[in-house]
């Protein structure tokens, strides 16, 4: 029997003109064009096999059907997560034109970046209920890339759309660099949404919660144990967020602290859950 995939589920392709990137100082090490090459690169050097593409930007719909075509022509991309507006008011014919793409196979997912809405109680709004009612009927998915101040309605948003699986990014973003205060500020807000069975999460982005200069495995084990004890292996998956990490660390570093952490390579943790949970077929 082969050895399965080895699956980073949130990792990024970009170019460098991207707003998002030119708009604060500290970005300015990761503001280059990031490529296949690139990715191919990481991906051999840490033993990954396939991916998941995640939207990276903030707004543009084209993004998304790139992506679907170029999952379709490099054998590493699995699937796509690609962007949704929650608010968008041709959220229907959105959707249908992503469903009725030739290549619509590819995408296993969609997200909103709620983490830039102000409101921490953004996911409860009843017209962006509706809108992830409509979603669920579309795609596998729905990422959760949101702060810890808005995982509570996250909770209630995953509660109130039980037919839709939810994806929570990078743990909900726990201060990481606050150390026990970090940790007990998240696991308060994160134990509702992990108590639902159509939530999984990933272990993903947190090097870059943490002190991007000092930080070492230890600083994310508690973090890591944590989301072991609420979520289960069976629900937490692998991601790298490359090329994010590369202001804390390279990709390799993360796959290897996350194994240090973890004290081996979880076969769900890098691979399974993110098989199952995008439907990524047999690995």
């Amino acid at each position: 029997m082969s050895a399965p995939h080895v699956i980073d589920a949130h990792h990024h392709i970009w170019t460098a003109d991207y707003p998002w990137l030119a708009g604060a100082p500290e970005l300015e090490p990761i503001r280059r064009d990031y490529g296949v090459a690139d990715l191919r690169a990481n991906l051999k050097a840490a033993g990954v096999d396939r991916t998941v593409l995640v939207e990276a930007d903030w707004g543009h719909p084209s993004e998304t059907v790139e992506f679907m075509h170029l999952a379709g022509a490099v054998e590493e991309i699995a699937g796509v997560v690609g962007f949704i507006d929650l608010l968008d008011p041709h959220l229907p014919s959105t959707l249908a034109r992503y469903a009725n793409h030739p290549r619509a196979r590819y995408l296993v997912g969609l997200r909103d970046q709620v983490q830039g809405r102000p409101e921490p109680d953004f996911l409860t709004r009843p017209e962006v209920i509706a809108a992830l009612r409509r979603i669920a009927g579309t795609v596998p998915t729905f990422d959760l890339i949101v702060r810890v101040d808005q995982l509570p309605a996250a909770a209630e948003a995953a509660a109130a759309v039980p037919e839709l699986q939810f994806v929570l990014d990078h743990l909900g973003k726990p201060q990481v660099r606050d150390g026990d205060a970090g940790l007990k500020a998240w696991r308060e807000a994160v134990t509702p949404l992990a108590k639902r069975p159509n939530v999984t999460a990933k272990l993903s982005g947190l090097v870059t919660e943490a002190d991007w200069r000092h930080w070492t495995p230890a600083d994310l084990r508690p973090f890591v144990q944590a989301a072991l004890e609420l979520f289960g292996p069976d629900r937490l998956m692998f991601g790298s967020d490359w090329p994010v990490c590369e202001l804390a660390a390279t990709y390799t570093r993360v796959k290897d602290a996350l194994t240090e952490v973890l004290g081996r390579t979880d076969p769900d943790v890098f691979g399974g859950t993110a098989a199952r949970t995008y439907q990524l077929g047999e690995q």
